[in-house]
């Protein structure tokens, strides 16, 4: 299937707690969403094992949960980008990754933000659903 449905995008912070989600999903069961933060939360020490065994950003995929898997990327910073999604299209996500890192640069550049804040710019949260539409 290259088909690709992102589901749930989580920016996790240097110190490990989340500073950005995004629910590009259609379902707003209240499982699914518990269940999905669920899936990444297990997934970050499978991220941690892999940046060990390569020296690219995109670690694909590393894990899968029933037909859902999660894709991660690493920034320099080591702040870790997780998507959970359906379909297996790497090139696709990897893609996504890059383009999501590079507006996350340019809110990282603002002197106003903080490291490790929640992300609240509605800019940066404008250019990352308009990113999820292009691959779902």
């Amino acid at each position: 299937d290259f088909r690709t449905m992102a589901l749930l995008l989580i920016i996790v912070g240097q110190s490990g707690e989340p500073i950005y989600e995004l629910d590009a999903s259609n379902n707003k069961v209240e499982d699914f969403q518990h269940l999905s933060q669920f899936i990444a939360h297990s997934a970050l020490d499978l991220v941690e094992q892999n940046a060990w065994t390569t020296n690219s950003t995109s670690l694909k995929s590393v894990d899968k949960f029933q037909d859902k898997y999660v894709s991660a990327f690493l920034t320099p910073s080591n702040c870790k980008f997780l998507l959970i999604h359906e379909g297996r299209n790497e090139e696709s996500i990897r893609m996504f990754f890059v383009e999501v890192h590079e507006i996350f640069i340019k809110l990282m550049l603002n002197p106003f933000t903080e490291v490790d804040a929640p992300i609240v710019s509605g800019f940066f949260d404008k250019k990352i659903r308009q990113l999820a539409k292009r691959i779902n």
